[in-house]
């Protein structure tokens, strides 16, 4: 029986309230990540821009502003270039991905330890970076299987309303189902392998020992987690609607504003939206924590001499003669 002394809700918004360093730190490794991954595609973007050619005949068609002509032209110029999209992309991929591994594992191992040593004074094991470079190949594989699996969709709701006895309900059923079968496989084992990386910071556990002890807390501890969750959940849901809402209000004076100045206003939302969102991890994070770091009460049990019944001691109903008129 586990019973938790304090809110482990509470506790998370306590420890990133208190020390907000520790936000601003998983602000940094996301960030960065963030904007070399924009201006890698950007520079991407535009090389592959520069690449295609543009005859004067095709000119002339944009020049129309006829939707018809412009789509040909468009489909004139991006002829034969296929395969340059395609080896571009799996480039992209493949170096975003190793970048993201090796920087999530730095970052998480820092964010980790400065939670840990917040809440224990004890000193932790060492751990390998290797194992969380582990959790975070297996969660790059879980989403690529996962991007695969929303594909599937599309064709087998493809392969259910065909050419010839078109059938779109079932095809947009069909693709919805799995869809939403594989957002919820992948989310589950991307929370479970998110949870891992703690085991591994706290107790130098390998990346399969992490995922298995992750497993184990679910098991013992599935109430707490999941109230944390669902607390933390609620407050990531409410930060994106008040999001939205207040990039309505650079949006509606788009016509009265330059587009500059309104593109800086939703970008400045944007932002705070995003620093919020790292803050919130790493308090649900903090949260984790405290649930494995809370002591276990175990329950009192009486003592064997008091409570031992002696089988062998008579008791009033076996011996129904000595009770009076019987």
């Amino acid at each position: 029986m586990h019973v938790q002394q304090r809110s482990p809700t509470l506790a998370g918004f306590k420890a990133v309230i208190s020390r907000p360093s520790l936000g601003f730190a998983e602000i940094a490794w996301r960030w960065s990540f963030g904007f070399a991954a924009v201006t890698l595609i950007g520079f991407s973007t535009i090389e592959y821009l520069d690449s295609l050619p543009v005859t004067y005949r095709d000119e002339l068609m944009f020049r129309t502003r006829q939707p018809a002509l412009i789509s040909r032209a468009i489909s004139h110029i991006l002829r034969g270039s296929s395969l340059r999209v395609i080896a571009v992309t799996l480039l992209l991929v493949t170096a975003l991905s190793f970048a993201w591994m090796l920087l999530g594992a730095l970052g998480r191992s820092a964010t980790a330890r400065a939670l840990l040593e917040h809440y224990t004074d004890d000193s932790l094991k060492p751990f390998r970076l290797s194992s969380l470079f582990g959790l975070n190949f297996l969660r790059a594989s879980a989403t690529l299987a996962a991007v695969v699996g929303c594909g599937t969709a599309f064709l087998a709701g493809g392969a259910a309303s065909p050419t010839d006895d078109p059938s779109p309900g079932s095809a947009m059923m069909i693709c919805v189902f799995i869809v939403i079968l594989v957002f919820l496989a992948w989310s589950v084992l991307n929370w479970f392998l998110s949870l891992a990386a703690i085991f591994v910071v706290a107790g130098g556990r390998d990346t399969f020992g992490a995922i298995a002890a992750a497993v184990g807390l679910f098991r013992d501890r599935a109430g707490p987690l999941l109230a944390a969750n669902t607390w933390f959940g609620l407050s990531h849901l409410v930060v994106f609607f008040v999001a939205v809402s207040v990039i309505g209000f650079p949006l509606a004076f788009a016509g009265l504003l330059p587009a500059g100045v309104v593109l800086g206003g939703v970008l400045v939302v944007v932002f705070f939206y995003f620093a919020i969102v790292d803050f919130l991890y790493v308090g649900r994070m903090a949260a984790y924590i405290a649930i494995l770091k809370a002591p276990e009460i175990v329950p009192v049990v009486p003592d064997q001499a008091v409570t031992m019944i002696d089988r062998s001691e008579l008791i009033l109903s076996d011996l129904p003669n000595l009770l009076p008129g019987v």
